[in-house]
């Protein structure tokens, strides 16, 4: 997993409400249990019409936000079933933060295990940042999770609260199998002793 300590990027709007995993990766591509290959599917029911074609209206199919790194949306963010396959898709796409008033809990856990930072804030600043993100390709918001700081485009800061277990884990890139080799030399150790003590197993 990538680490994450600072960002600089464009900021895409999505200001609706109760976006649920279904929205943002719908169930018909739940069928790989890969991470990569998902970002073309993000948002799919709103970004392609019967025929595959894009769009134009959607956000991501803009040109401007077509390189997004930051998406800012409503409240609720990421409802509905626990789908870790939302986060794949949102990160495969190449955004590594979200920001919204509020999230599902599931969905926001999945987010770090996956490289993203999800950041939640109060309804006014979501709003300023929103529309910030809505000046399109020119405005870069900046995020650095070691200050938890966000700077708007116009140099306002805003700060956010974080897990300090989720930050460690999003600052030095571990998912759940990078904790475990973090502690590979106490498990062969205990390995060896084991084996040594039981031999027959």
């Amino acid at each position: 997993m990538n680490k994450f300590t600072t960002l600089s990027g464009i900021a895409a709007p999505l200001p609706l409400i109760n976006i649920d995993t279904d929205m943002i990766i719908p169930k018909q591509f739940l069928k790989t249990i890969k991470r990569s290959g998902l970002g073309v599917n993000l948002f799919d029911e709103m970004r392609y019409d019967d025929d595959r074609n894009e769009i134009p209206e959607f956000v991501l199919n803009k040109p401007q936000y077509r390189d997004a790194q930051i998406l800012v949306a409503g409240d609720n963010f990421g409802c509905g079933s626990s789908r870790e396959h939302a986060p794949w898709a949102i990160a495969d796409f190449g955004i590594t933060c979200v920001i919204a008033p509020s999230y599902a809990d599931i969905f926001y856990s999945n987010c770090f295990k996956n490289g993203i930072l999800p950041i939640a804030l109060p309804q006014e600043q979501v709003d300023i940042l929103m529309k910030d993100a809505e000046k399109g390709a020119n405005a870069r918001i900046e995020i650095d999770l070691e200050t938890q700081t966000i700077t708007s485009s116009d140099g306002e800061v805003f700060t956010f609260d974080v897990d300090p277990f989720k930050k460690h884990c999003l600052m030095n890139g571990l998912d759940d199998i990078g904790l475990t080799m973090e502690k590979a030399a106490s498990i062969d150790s205990f390995e060896a002793n084991a084996s040594q003590a039981r031999p027959w197993v």
